[in-house]
C-alpha cells in the first residue's frame, strides 16, 4: 500500500502541473504548427511542405518540459483535399513521463463561392505513453543533509505501465483572402491515458477556436519595395474546466515577420521569423509574468523550420489561405 500511495501522489503531481498548461503540449508558434492545431490546415499550402518545430518550456526548473514535432502535408487533387502525416515526442520532468505520437489527418476542400472556402478535417492518432521509475525519487532518499543519496527500498512492480492509446480528432476552418476562422476538437473518443495498472483517466477534449485576418498597412510600389501586412489573431482553447486565451499580431514586411501575444495572465509572448517561397525559420520566447516568473523559469523557448517543397504541376482550384506562418 505504501508504494501505491507514493507512486499515484508523484504521478498526480505532474498530472497537475501539466494541467496548467492546458493538459497537453502547447506550441505558441501556433500556425508553424497547422496540422497540430487543426486538421483542417491539411493540404491548406499550394505545395508539399514539411514543419519541423522544438520547444523547451522552462528549461531553469528541473521538472522542466520539451517537446518535438515534425509533420508533411500536401494537396492532392484526386481525393478533393489534403493529406497530412504528423509525428510528436513529449518528455515531462526532464523525461520522467514520456508521449509519442503518430497521427494522419485528411482535410476536405469545398469553394463555396468566388471568395470564400472551407476545409473540413479529421485526424486519427496513435500514442504511446510511458513512465521512467528510475527518474522518480521517495522519501526513503533523503538524506537530512545531502539531499537524494541512498538508492529506495521501494519497487514500481506491476505499476510500471506503458499504455497505448488511439485518439481521435476533428476540425473545420473556413477562409477568404483577408479572413479566416477555424475550431478543432481534439480526444474527442476520450481515451484512457492512465499510468496505474488498471486506472482510469480519460483524455479530455480539448476544444481550439482560432480566427485572424490579413491587413495590408502598405503596398508594394514597385517591384523592388517590400509590402507590409498586419495580421491580428485571436486563439482560445478550453479543456476540463482550464480555459486559455491568446491574442495578439504579426507583422510581416518582406521575408521578415515579428509577432507580439499575450496569453491570458502567464506570459507575453515574443516571435521573429524569416520566410521565402522554399524556407522558413522562427524562433519565439515566453517571457514569464506569473508567480512562475522569468527569474524562476526562465521562460520558454521555440524553434520552428519549414521546407516548401516543389509543386510539380500547379495544383487547379487551389485557393490560398492567407495565414500566419509563425
Amino acid at each position: 500500500m505504501k508504494i501505491y500511495i507514493k507512486f499515484i501522489t508523484i504521478l498526480l503531481l505532474t498530472l497537475y502541473v501539466n494541467s496548467v498548461n492546458s493538459q497537453e503540449p502547447t506550441f505558441t508558434q501556433f500556425y508553424a504548427n497547422p496540422i497540430y492545431l487543426n486538421p483542417a490546415f491539411a493540404g491548406s499550402n499550394k505545395c508539399p511542405r514539411i514543419n519541423m518545430n522544438y520547444r523547451n518550456e522552462w528549461p531553469n526548473l528541473s521538472g522542466n518540459y520539451v517537446t518535438y514535432s515534425a509533420s508533411y502535408d500536401k494537396f492532392v487533387k484526386s481525393i478533393a483535399g489534403g493529406l497530412g502525416l504528423l509525428a510528436t515526442y513529449d518528455q515531462q520532468g526532464r523525461g520522467t513521463i514520456n508521449t509519442a505520437m503518430l497521427g494522419l489527418a485528411y482535410s476536405y476542400h469545398q469553394k463555396i463561392n468566388r471568395k470564400f472556402s472551407m476545409l473540413f478535417g479529421a485526424r486519427a492518432a496513435y500514442f504511446q505513453k510511458s513512465i521512467d521509475p528510475t527518474k522518480l525519487t521517495f522519501n526513503d532518499m533523503i538524506d537530512r543533509y545531502k539531499g537524494f543519496i541512498y538508492p529506495t527500498a521501494d519497487k514500481i512492480g506491476d505499476n510500471q505501465v506503458n499504455v497505448q492509446f488511439f485518439n481521435a480528432s476533428a476540425g473545420v476552418l473556413g477562409y477568404s483572402k483577408k479572413f479566416f476562422a477555424g475550431l478543432a476538437v481534439h480526444n474527442l473518443n476520450m481515451p484512457n491515458e492512465s499510468l496505474i495498472k488498471n486506472g482510469v483517466s480519460p483524455q479530455k477534449m480539448r476544444f481550439t477556436f482560432h480566427t485572424g485576418a490579413d491587413i495590408k498597412i502598405g503596398g508594394a510600389r514597385s517591384r523592388y519595395s517590400k509590402p507590409t501586412s498586419l495580421m491580428p489573431n485571436i486563439i482560445f482553447q478550453y479543456q476540463q474546466g482550464f480555459m486559455e486565451m491568446n491574442f495578439g499580431t504579426y507583422v510581416k514586411h518582406g521575408n521578415f515577420t515579428f509577432g507580439a501575444w499575450y496569453r491570458n495572465r502567464d506570459a507575453f509572448i515574443l516571435s521573429l521569423g524569416i520566410s521565402t517561397k522554399a524556407f522558413r525559420m522562427g524562433y519565439s520566447y515566453d517571457i514569464t509574468v506569473s508567480k512562475l516568473n522569468n527569474g524562476v523559469s526562465f521562460g520558454s523557448h521555440e524553434v520552428s523550420m519549414a521546407l516548401n517543397l516543389s509543386c510539380g504541376e500547379k495544383p487547379v482550384n487551389h485557393r490560398n489561405l492567407s495565414c500566419p506562418s509563425f
